[in-house]
């Protein structure tokens, strides 16, 4: 497995899953099938893989490619399965890097077929198919979430829940003490305005 780091300086917009998509093909013989899937973590992501695994005991590959977003950029990484270096994996992360896709896991298994492809030939498969799944997935753009934490009087809860809302955001926790204490995620853009407006 490979793996690297990538800022997120340099990039246009970022997307996620919003569907997930899957798409299968039989090429000279071998079948492919594609999974796309949206992970937060890389623990989601081996779940998810191991999930796979059991679903397809038989399969001869199980290639992979994943972006998770962190605090302080992206970690990318791929894994061949087997296959030769390069060939199906790394199309698939290729894939994810062109389409600025994070938080997001790509499965293309392989059931052998007896007729070797050759190195350009898994690429093409490997990344075809997962393109596939793509295809057949709805990405959105990615909205970076913030969570605060907000002391409000009693007579603006209301009030708070319908500006919450409207900014696509979502109260985590309430307490009622001689005032209300309040915990909310929404979009990193939108909490200063927010924090203005009931503080």
């Amino acid at each position: 497995m490979l793996t690297l780091r990538a800022t997120l300086q340099g990039l246009v917009e970022l997307q996620i899953l919003e569907k997930s998509g899957f798409a299968e093909q039989a090429i000279t013989k071998s079948k492919f099938l594609a999974w796309a899937v949206h992970c937060q973590t890389e623990r989601e992501v081996g779940a998810f893989l191991r999930a796979i695994a059991a679903q397809h005991p038989s399969a001869s590959h199980l290639a992979y490619a994943f972006r998770i977003k962190i605090s302080d950029g992206i970690i990318p990484r791929f894994s061949d399965a087997g296959e030769p270096s390069g060939t199906a994996g790394k199309p698939i992360l290729q894939l994810l890097e062109g389409r600025n896709l994070i938080n997001i896991c790509i499965a293309v298994i392989r059931y052998y077929g007896g007729i070797n492809l050759g190195t350009g030939g898994l690429a093409r498969a490997y990344g075809g198919t997962a393109r596939m799944a793509l295809d057949a997935a709805n990405s959105v753009p990615f909205v970076e979430m913030q969570e605060i934490q907000l002391t409000i009087q009693y007579n603006r809860v209301d009030e708070l829940n319908r500006v919450v809302t409207q900014l696509k955001g979502k109260i985590l926790d309430k307490s009622f003490e001689d005032a209300v204490h309040v915990k909310i995620s929404l979009p990193a853009f939108e909490t200063q305005a927010l924090m203005d407006r009931f503080s």
